[in-house]
């Protein structure tokens, strides 16, 4: 199988990203969830976020996706608002850090398609790391599901145990668990796996370049666009 990966500010390109909130709908539509936070689409014209892209060499086909979106004055990270229904300690530990740099990973997402290829488990997550070092980031928050959550670790993330369950919450709906996790060092990347720390630096350092990835499923040919020229860490 051969995909193509790019990364570009949300505003650049808001016809490939209404695309990218069709598809992601109908794999959470599959799922039985009609409605979750992150499915706001102020994004859309945020210069703030940034999205990322699994698409078929031709750009006729969407295979996943997932969005770094900024805290800012006008928008708020997508899981305090989710969060906040479950456990009201979401504001204060904000507000510990509200000082820094904050972005939520978010909105990721894979096709049935690719299921299996580790499109949303594996690659999309070492990108969502590696693409922080050009926008300036200081901590990466996201929400993660049971089956992702051992990569997310292996990347770097750590959980966040004072809040929910150690960590966890049902969300987006009863009966599915997310937790939620940071990366409080993305320069040092001091808790990921070392194998996963080389690859994510060496999406830093060649942002453009063509691989054959590994995943569960098989072999994956990738072409990598994630340069984005808006300057470096």
């Amino acid at each position: 199988m051969v995909a193509k990966i790019r990364a570009y500010k949300a505003p650049d390109d808001v016809e490939t990203s209404k695309r990218y909130v069709d598809e992601h709908r109908k794999v959470l539509e599959a799922f039985g969830v009609k409605q979750v936070t992150s499915a706001n689409l102020d994004w859309l014209y945020d210069p703030n976020t940034y999205v990322i892209i699994v698409e078929s060499e031709d750009g006729e086909k969407i295979f996943g996706g997932g969005r770094i979106q900024i805290r800012n004055e006008t928008m708020k990270l997508p899981m305090e608002g989710a969060i906040a229904k479950k456990d009201t300690r979401i504001y204060p530990y904000i507000q510990n850090i509200e000082n820094y740099k904050l972005a939520e990973f978010c909105g990721l997402f894979n096709s049935k398609e690719v299921a299996g290829y580790g499109i949303g488990s594996i690659f999309l997550g070492r990108i969502g790391v590696a693409i922080t070092s050009q926008i300036g980031v200081d901590y990466l928050l996201a929400l993660c599901s049971p089956p992702t959550l051992r990569q997310c670790l292996r990347i770097g993330f750590e959980i966040i145990r004072d809040l929910g369950e150690n960590g966890a919450f049902y969300y987006p709906k009863e009966g599915l668990i997310a937790t939620a996790i940071i990366v409080n060092d993305l320069k040092q990347l001091p808790f990921a796996n070392a194998e996963e720390k080389e690859r994510i630096l060496d999406l830093r350092e060649n942002p453009v370049q063509f691989a054959l990835e590994k995943g569960p499923k098989g072999e994956i040919a990738l072409h990598y666009e994630l340069d984005m020229k808006i300057g470096v860490l």
